[in-house]
């Protein structure tokens, strides 16, 4: 089901620094006002019908044909009911005043033909007409309003109640001035419509508000509309895409306001600055192995999205979890596609610091099965020489996942660099192989105090698939607590991941086999887009 559209392409613009930037905005999207307005207009055209029925009626049927004399308030009323509506309909036609002034005139509109209605009662009563507790037209108009507008709250609340007490003031007029009211009894199933009727009006204004703020994010996120959300965690959402033009699929990272707002403005601008910095990071990179991102931006909202490659596949968490541990041959041949993107990072001088796997997705690739991407560099850190990185404190402490954090990692030491992400890598491969975890333990602090106090139990003793003494040996290398005797970058890891010949039998072919044997949905023929298949809904 289709969530959000994108109605006009936008170039993309570089997000701003920090929260300086950062522009808040309550107002409606314009397209929705200007729809808005159209059926407005297309209203007023309806409510002059009526009022010029209301008037033939009063005129010249009820006088032929029950004998009942004419009531010149009413048709005055009628006239004047005619004329207003007749000015809002050329008003709305030719001003040039902004679309929101023009849905704030309708509200005032609205209320202006509550009063009307109201004075038409109020003239019935003084007639030999059947005074009947009949719901007045105005809940009908409220209701209609309410529908079509897409203005704040606070403003529909207030307009929706002052249009329905119009008919019990102009009661409370006629009775001062010793004028016919009705019984209180009837006037109260008269009037009471009305006010339930102005409640029961914030429910589609709640979804048209909610509908005009979702599509307020989708016009800010250039030429790219949301189909369905993928997932939600604890920092946004990640969304299925579509590329207007392109007739391209994509994945849309949302970190919304209120998640950013959480713990103070400083942590809000850090958070900014960290899924930037993730946008940043991640596009620089070339490997084929590192997930691509497409644009990326701020909204006037405050909402800071990615527009990155969309992936089909599955991550290595729940590839492990549901089919069990990989096969050493298998495991390598990740392994290496892992190390190739970690291996350009740590040539950039960038560390990612959440290697976990979650953020190792193995996915179809064009006729490639088993095509490893890293995901999600939200940590990455830059080391430029001695330099100390930008974050504070209290976010170089907590940063990475406990089951895959390298000790100096958790100790806090300033000397934090990519030989953590090997550490983690190691700890991938570990659960690649056994399925369980490096170290197992009821809390997070526990599990924490073991990676850097206890001594890892080689893979092959954990399970009972036969692995090599070489690939033993290259897992344990990598969980050294000693960063100095691990492989010093992904690269290094990567070289000795080539020199496992025992664990060469996995390839692009026995990938596929494996595939259409367990995840069939996804091995289906690779179809093209046509031209005349292309949605043109948007225009």
């Amino acid at each position: 089901m289709r969530a959000l559209k994108a109605i006009a392409p936008r170039a993309p613009t570089p997000p701003p620094s920090g929260a300086s930037g950062i522009r808040t905005s309550g107002r409606m999207p314009e397209d929705l006002l200007q729809e808005h307005v159209r059926r407005l207009t297309a209203s007023c055209v309806v409510i002059v019908g009526c009022w010029t029925f209301g008037l033939a009626m009063d005129a010249v049927a009820v006088p032929t044909l029950l004998g009942v004399p004419r009531n010149p308030t009413a048709l005055a009323i009628e006239v004047a009911g005619i004329a207003l509506s007749a000015g809002m309909f050329a008003y709305l036609r030719s001003s040039g005043h902004r679309s929101d002034t023009k849905t704030t005139m309708g509200l005032v509109f609205m209320v202006a033909n509550a009063l009307g209605i109201a004075l038409m009662n109020a003239s019935a009563l003084g007639s030999t007409m059947p005074n009947l507790p009949m719901v007045s037209w105005t809940a009908v108009l409220i209701l209609l309003f309410a529908a079509i507008s897409p203005t704040s709250p606070r403003r529909m609340l207030i307009a929706g109640f002052t249009a329905a007490t119009m008919d019990p003031l102009v009661a409370w007029i006629r009775y001062l001035a010793g004028l016919p009211v009705m019984a209180p009894h009837l006037a109260l199933l008269h009037y009471l419509p009305n006010y339930i009727s102005a409640a029961i009006a914030m429910v589609p204004f709640k979804v048209m508000h909610h509908l005009g703020r979702r599509l307020k994010e989708a016009q800010e996120l250039g030429s790219y509309q949301l189909v369905e959300r993928l997932g939600q965690g604890g920092m946004g959402e990640v969304w299925r895409a579509e590329h207007r033009l392109l007739a391209r699929n994509a994945a849309v990272k949302l970190v919304r306001p209120e998640v950013l707002g959480g713990g103070g403005s400083d942590d809000a601008q850090l958070i900014r600055r960290r899924f930037e910095r993730e946008a940043q990071a991640t596009a620089a990179l070339g490997s084929p192995h590192t997930i691509r991102v497409f644009d990326y931006g701020m909204t006037d909202e405050g909402t800071f999205y990615y527009v990155m490659e969309l992936l089909s596949g599955r991550d290595l968490e729940s590839l492990v979890r549901d089919f069990g541990p990989v096969a050493p041959d298998r495991a390598v041949f990740l392994l290496r596609q892992a190390c190739h993107s970690l291996a350009e990072a740590h040539a950039r001088g960038l560390v990612h610091r959440d290697i976990k796997p979650a953020n190792i997705y193995v996915c179809r690739m064009g006729l490639e099965y088993d095509f490893v991407k890293v995901l999600d560099f939200g940590l990455v850190k830059v080391r430029r020489g001695g330099e100390r990185p930008s974050m504070t404190a209290t976010f170089e402490h907590t940063t990475g996942t406990p089951a895959y954090m390298a000790p100096e990692v958790i100790l806090g030491e300033a000397n934090v660099d990519r030989r953590a992400d090997v550490y983690a890598l190691g700890c991938v491969a570990y659960y690649l192989l056994t399925g369980q975890l490096v170290f197992e333990a009821d809390t997070p602090m526990k599990m924490l105090m073991q990676h850097v106090q206890a001594e890892p139990v080689p893979p092959s003793k954990r399970t009972e698939l036969k692995i090599p003494r070489e690939l033993d040996d290259l897992v344990l290398a990598c969980l050294h607590k000693d960063p100095r005797m691990r492989p010093q970058n992904a690269e290094e890891l990567l070289s000795m991941a080539w020199q496992c010949k025992t664990c060469e039998s996995w390839n692009h072919q026995t990938a596929r086999t494996w595939w259409e044997t367990h995840l069939p949905e996804l091995c289906g023929p690779l179809t093209i887009v046509e031209p005349d298949d292309m949605s043109m809904a948007a225009y």
